[in-house]
C-alpha cells in the first residue's frame, strides 16, 4: 500500500458532510473494538472503515457514471445505497492502489454482505450497523450479540435487513440473501 491513513482522512474530510464524517469515525472506532475482540488486524479494520462511506457525498448521477465507467453491475444504477460501497472499493484499487482483497471486499460488501464473508468483512459490516450513533429497533440486541458472537450478530443483522427491506418493498440485493443463507447453513453444521 502506497497511501497513508491521512490520504483517506483528507478525502473524507473534504467530501463528506459533518454528520457522515462523524458516522465514519464512529464506524472506524467500532471496527477497531471488534477487531481487538476477535483477533483481527486492527489497522486494516480501521482503514476499511474509513473508506467504507467515502462515496456517500456523491450524487446518484455521479455514482451511476462511476458504476458505468468501472463496469459494475447494472443493478447498482440508481441505487446509491448499494452503489456507494462498490464504487468506493473500485476507487480503493484504482486511485489508492490498494491490493488487499480482504480490505476491498470489506468495503464493497459493507451494505449487503455476501456468502463466504471473512472476519474483516463481518467486522466492518457490523461496525457500520452498530456504531453508537445508530438508532433503530433491535440495535441494542445486535450490539450485545456483536460483542459475544460475530456470526450470530451477522445473522441477526442480515435478518433485520431482509425484514426491513421487505416491509418497505424496496430492492433486496441478492448478496444479502446469500450472506444470510450461508451463515445460517454454517450455524447448522
Amino acid at each position: 500500500m502506497d497511501f497513508t491513513e491521512n490520504d483517506i482522512i483528507g478525502y473524507i474530510e473534504e467530501h463528506l458532510s459533518r454528520k457522515r464524517l462523524q458516522h465514519t469515525y464512529a464506524v472506524a472506532d467500532e471496527a477497531v473494538r471488534l477487531a481487538k475482540r476477535y483477533g483481527a488486524d486492527e489497522k486494516k479494520a480501521r482503514l476499511a472503515a474509513l473508506f467504507h462511506d467515502m462515496c456517500k457525498g456523491m450524487t446518484v448521477d455521479e455514482l451511476d457514471a462511476r458504476v458505468r465507467s468501472f463496469g459494475l453491475a447494472d443493478r447498482l444504477l440508481g441505487r446509491a445505497n448499494l452503489s456507494h460501497s462498490k464504487v468506493a472499493a473500485e476507487m480503493m484499487k484504482r486511485e489508492y492502489h490498494i491490493s488487499d482483497e480482504d480490505m476491498i471486499n470489506a468495503v464493497a460488501f459493507h451494505t449487503t454482505g455476501r456468502a463466504g464473508m471473512s472476519k474483516l468483512e463481518k467486522i466492518v459490516f457490523l461496525a457500520d450497523a452498530i456504531e453508537p450513533g445508530r438508532d433503530y429497533p433491535g440495535v441494542d440486541e445486535i450490539r450485545a450479540l456483536a460483542r459475544e458472537d460475530l456470526d450470530s450478530a451477522m445473522i441477526r443483522m442480515l435478518s433485520h435487513t431482509v425484514e426491513y427491506i421487505g416491509e418497505k418493498g424496496d430492492y433486496l440485493d441478492p448478496d444479502t440473501v446469500e450472506a444470510l443463507k450461508d451463515l445460517k447453513e454454517k450455524e447448522d453444521l
